[in-house]
């Protein structure tokens, strides 16, 4: 499509005019005017890709009549690793666009912290080839923390100044690092500065008080970690975007939803954050948030407000000639059409005035997986799998949630099981070992190379024999999810691409993430998203115990202890 030439503009003003025929005239048609939050009827006419005049009477090449259809704008994911779906970047447009989604704001830190600047450099080619419309947020901090080992180095703002000239790239993405923001980190200040003007998003899980005004007064505009209302309404109040958060471990909405009102509709937005390929074929994406806070008791004009117009203001992409987030002049034509808006039953979407049922979307061929391969580690013996007995702390987990408690249990009492965090990156460091509460009574092991933020190798289980088998078992295919029963392998999903996606289709990864959650139960998992729930115990940015490879974190105290109480 032209874009950004007068030609386009002439092109745009001509067919408002009526001088030329539109593309496209929607007729009959129920949209909703996010800019008072109400319902109109009208005809939506559209040019070169944009809405140019919603007003009856003008001529088009293509007319269809919606009567009894309702038009929203599309639906804008305001934070997402797509890593987390396990698919490269064309396959997760081929799970979402049908599903309403026309925009994503990703932050690649999963490949960055695996990678490094190349991590990140992949994800801004990527968007420059789709037509999902994807926005890079630059990763502010690889690694999360200086305790643990990651493959991709620590990322300067000396290599992330020059990925801002890139015309997808955004903003800084999610400063982890609160404590480094509220200690004055001159590393931290430097991104901080260079970013100053742009989006900076934020990750502060719990912070409040004079903390969170310092953090806030930073310049860092947004959060997806509130896990609570009173949280979520005072990040509000001090004028921070709070993104309602649900992915498939991390469950926020149902807490969040409550605070979903006309008037704070403009500071609050949907995420999915880390959502896998099964929960998107089976529930949805943005379009499943929409239908839940509708369902909670979130008018609908106020669900869709805030899946579109809230995240494109907040994110600038409301303004130029490519303006996102509503219905009116000038708008890109990224629109869905519903037959029902109650329950966000979606008929069709367009892209940029195309239908995306024409658009053929099919899939790319990824990189070899030969140079994405970076688990380089070796499979450790048994023996080396154990933790101290007696006493200890035990990362407890918490069901829909990527917060956790800090126990104080006997090592075999019921339910603890065992938890080894190895490096993969070929550092030869021995495996962290760990307790941790909440996975059920396993008989076997499961494990994962999808392990935040750094994407060590991580395996639970109550038997070191199997955790092994487990390991070796992820080694031999360059790092995936992995289900060991007894000693054999139940299951296993290859993940080569970084250890964290793969070159397979979305509904070939979703056949295979259906079997890994049955031998999951099988081995006694009580979780219902045992893999993506393990790979967020080896984050230590999210308290309150978690485990790296380089031992047991305190979050709150953001220093190592000893397992041993």
């Amino acid at each position: 499509m032209r874009r950004n030439t007068s030609e386009v503009l002439s092109r745009r003003i001509s067919a408002a005019m009526g001088r030329i025929e539109c593309d496209l005239l929607l007729k009959n048609v129920t949209y909703l005017d996010v800019f008072t939050c109400t319902w109109k009827t009208g005809e939506l006419a559209i040019a070169d890709g944009a809405l140019v005049a919603l007003e009856s009477g003008l001529r088009a090449r293509r007319e269809m009549d919606l009567s009894g259809k309702f038009v929203v704008p599309g639906f804008i994911d305001a934070h997402v690793h797509i890593e987390s779906s396990l698919m490269v970047p064309r396959e997760f447009q081929r799970a979402v666009l049908p599903r309403g989604t026309t925009a994503a704001i990703c932050d690649p830190h999963e490949l960055a912290n695996v990678q490094g600047v190349a991590g990140i450099e992949f994800f801004l080619k990527a968007a420059e080839t789709l037509q999902l419309d994807l926005r890079v947020m630059l990763s502010s901090c690889v690694p999360a923390t200086h305790m643990e080992t990651n493959g991709g180095g620590t990322i300067s703002n000396a290599e992330l100044a020059p990925l801002a000239r890139h015309p997808r790239a955004l903003g800084l993405a999610e400063m982890m690092n609160f404590p480094g923001v509220l200690a004055g980190d001159p590393s931290i200040l430097e991104k901080l500065t260079s970013f100053a003007g742009r989006s900076i998003d934020g990750h502060a899980p719990l912070l409040s008080g004079r903390e969170l005004s310092a953090y806030v007064s930073a310049g860092i505009s947004s959060c997806h970690e509130c896990s609570e209302k009173t949280e979520a309404l005072e990040k509000i109040s001090k004028g921070m975007s709070v993104w309602m958060r649900e992915g498939s471990v991390a469950k926020d909405l149902a807490e969040l939803v409550p605070l979903l009102t006309l008037q704070t509709s403009t500071s609050m937005g949907f995420c999915t954050d880390d959502r896998n390929p099964l929960d998107i074929a089976t529930e949805g994406h943005i379009d499943f948030l929409i239908r839940e806070a509708i369902r909670l008791g979130v008018p609908s004009e106020v669900a869709y407000r805030t899946a579109s117009w809230s995240p494109a203001r907040h994110y600038g992409l409301t303004s130029g000639l490519l303006r996102q987030g509503a219905i009116a002049p000038g708008f890109l034509a990224d629109l869905v059409i519903l037959d029902d808006r109650e329950s966000c039953a979606i008929q069709a979407v367009l892209k940029s005035g195309e239908w995306v049922s024409e658009m053929g979307l099919e899939r790319s061929v990824p990189p070899s997986t030969s140079t994405w391969n970076s688990i380089r580690a070796v499979t450790p013996a048994e023996e080396e799998l154990r933790g101290p007995s007696g006493r200890v702390h035990v990362i407890g987990v918490q069901h829909g949630r990527i917060l956790t408690d800090h126990l104080i249990m006997n090592h075999d009492d019921p339910g603890v099981a065992r938890i080894s965090v190895l490096e993969r990156y070929g550092g030869g460091r021995k495996p962290a070992n760990g307790y941790t509460f909440g996975f059920g009574r396993l008989q076997g092991a499961i494990a994962s190379s999808v392990g935040h933020d750094s994407h060590n190798l991580a395996v639970v289980g109550t038997n070191t024999a199997a955790m092994r088998c487990a390991l070796a078992a992820l080694i031999e295919v360059g790092g995936g999810f992995c289900v060991v029963q007894g000693n054999r392998v139940a299951a296993r999903l290859p993940l080569p691409l970084g250890g964290l996606m793969s070159d397979r289709a979305a509904e070939e990864i979703q056949a295979e993430m259906i079997r890994l959650k049955e031998a999951a139960r099988e081995i006694g998992c009580v979780l219902p998203e045992p893999f993506l729930q393990l790979a967020f115990l080896s984050l230590p940015v999210i308290p309150k115990l978690k485990l790296t490879d380089h031992g047991l974190v305190d979050v709150d105290a953001f220093r190592l202890i000893d397992v041993r109480v």
